[in-house]
């Protein structure tokens, strides 16, 4: 059983964003069963991952919302930050031996389902917008070169994303 379960009302319509937002809902999922078996080992490595996972979403978020002239950015990016910055004392927490993992679990589901329905869903028709005219652009140079969604998922996620 997971302990978040993924719902299509999370769904943006933007695949790539919906693929990472699935991808930090298996992370948080794996934290639960790391949490659940008393593997603190585990539950650093996860939380490892869950971190520099979530820190190239945003990334790539905020890149796809600067693209599209979302006007609201400065105020999303600041949310990022602001999250960045409570998981990363609870970090230190766990890292100073503190059992940390229920506690971060709860926020993160509370956080993360929010964001995504919330501050997420505002920018949805101006990204995809974007992405619209950035593959008729594309697509009318004729030129077989990888379009602008590649080169940034290969940027922000490396080559196997």
């Amino acid at each position: 059983m997971s302990y978040l379960s993924w719902s299509s009302d999370l769904d943006t319509g933007i695949d790539a964003i919906d693929k990472q937002h699935r991808r930090i809902v298996e992370y948080i999922n794996q934290l639960e069963d790391a949490r659940s078996q008393g593997d603190r080992a585990l539950i650093g490595e996860v939380l490892e991952g869950l971190v520099d996972y979530t820190q190239s979403h945003f990334a790539f978020e905020e890149q796809m919302m600067e693209d599209a002239g979302y006007p609201l950015l400065r105020g999303h990016r600041r949310v990022h930050q602001l999250f960045i910055k409570q998981v990363g004392e609870y970090c230190r927490r766990f890292d100073a031996g503190e059992d940390v993992a229920e506690e971060l679990l709860n926020l993160l589901q509370r956080w993360l389902f929010n964001h995504i329905r919330h501050d997420d869903a505002a920018y949805v028709d101006d990204v995809k917008a974007n992405m619209q005219a950035l593959e008729r652009d594309e697509a009318g140079d004729g030129a077989k070169k990888e379009g602008w969604l590649a080169r940034n998922l290969r940027r922000f996620f490396g080559r196997g994303h």
